[in-house]
């Protein structure tokens, strides 16, 4: 029987779904982050893998593709950003301000679950980025909050973001971070790692369980695009009749005003006024008066 192969074979590390089954895999996450961090963790707790956080009913939800938190509380989100996302409509590049969103919401969710202010975990939200989103090609971009009149001084607010370039050619990372870099970029294998990096993909592959997990999740997207392409074609049809509506009714108004100016006009000829004077009455055109009073003969 011939085997049926899904899309699933097909992905690599820079696919979400498969990123998100590869962190799930606790000695190497927990090895990126001590690697990215320069420390030791005693060890990592998975909180909600993909969690759809939305602390308001009406608010924008955020997707988490892997949640993480350490023995000594610190919290990580870890993303996969392929393309870098714009707004058509305006042109400005979406990624600041997801995290800024990003970090907002996490420590709402905290808070709703009792803490005080005092008691915000320290979090670090870190993108994989397949593109050099800064142009400075440095390898990483950390993000803390500083005074900008004074840049020794720091907000000890715990919150820190990190933009890791795949691409990038400054700054030192260790030769493990480096290998997993190389092995987004082209699926190159350059280290003991990363070796298990792709041993740990195969295995993942072939693991019956994720495979219907990504047959859902296929579908899952599939309906969100049709649903999206719905509600672009329903809002394209709304835009459509609302335009005719007010461009029929903009019609009427003005064929409604000619019809005007035309009965003054015959009113105003038949007391005798000159077409001139009509004319200037009425702002119908010499020769749109001079039409009228020939059709009247």
């Amino acid at each position: 029987m011939k085997k049926q192969f899904s899309n699933l074979d097909k992905l690599t590390l820079s696919n979400d779904f498969l990123f998100k089954h590869v962190m799930l895999r606790k000695r190497i996450c927990k090895h990126i982050l001590e690697e990215l961090l320069h420390t030791e963790i005693a060890d990592i707790t998975y909180l909600e893998a993909e969690q759809t956080i939305e602390v308001y009913p009406d608010s924008h939800g955020i997707r988490l593709d892997v949640r993480i938190a350490d023995t000594a509380n610190t919290h990580y989100n870890l993303e996969m950003q392929v393309k870098n996302p714009v707004n058509r409509a305006t042109g400005k590049f979406l990624l600041p301000k997801r995290t800024r969103y990003y970090q907002a919401m996490l420590d709402t969710d905290m808070l709703q679950k009792g803490q005080d202010y005092d008691e915000l975990s320290p979090t670090y939200i870190i993108f994989f980025c397949l593109f050099d989103f800064f142009q400075d090609s440095q390898r990483i971009y950390t993000f803390k909050k500083r005074c900008l009149e004074n840049m020794n001084i720091e907000l000890a607010d715990e919150a820190v973001i990190m933009f890791l370039n795949t691409l990038g050619t400054k700054g030192d990372v260790s030769p493990d971070i480096q290998s997993l870099f190389d092995y987004i970029n082209s699926n190159t294998i350059t280290s003991n790692f990363t070796r298990e990096v792709a041993d740990t993909i195969v295995e993942i592959k072939n693991d019956k369980k994720v495979r219907a997990a990504y047959m859902t999740y296929e579908m899952r997207m599939k309906d969100l695009r049709d649903e999206a392409h719905a509600e672009g074609l329903a809002e394209g049809k709304a835009q459509g009749l609302a335009e005719g509506l007010a461009e029929g009714k903009a019609e009427g108004l003005a064929e409604g005003k000619a019809k005007e100016k035309t009965a003054t006009a015959k009113r105003l000829l038949s007391m005798g006024l000159s077409v001139e004077d009509i004319a200037k009455a009425t702002s119908l055109s010499v020769e749109q008066v001079e039409k009228i009073k020939a059709e009247q003969i």
